[in-house]
């Protein structure tokens, strides 16, 4: 799970295993496997670095990286 924050301040906790796409345009809109859409204030990069990092602590990174060798 990460968290993030809307554009009215409220936090949000959402899974990251669910996180289909984001785009970045005025605004970045997260797009989860259900269908729903959610608009936050982190880039881009913010997010891609808080799923990283959500990887990491449940171990896919590892694992995918070990896999690889």
């Amino acid at each position: 799970m990460i968290t993030v924050t809307r554009l009215n301040g409220r936090s949000l906790t959402i899974n990251a295993l669910l996180i289909e796409m984001v785009e970045e345009a005025a605004d970045t809109v997260v797009t989860l496997t259900t269908g729903n859409k959610i608009v936050v204030k982190e880039s881009t990069a913010e997010i891609i670095a808080l799923n990283q990092q959500y990887l990491q602590t449940i171990g896919l990174i590892t694992a995918a990286q070990k896999s690889q060798l």
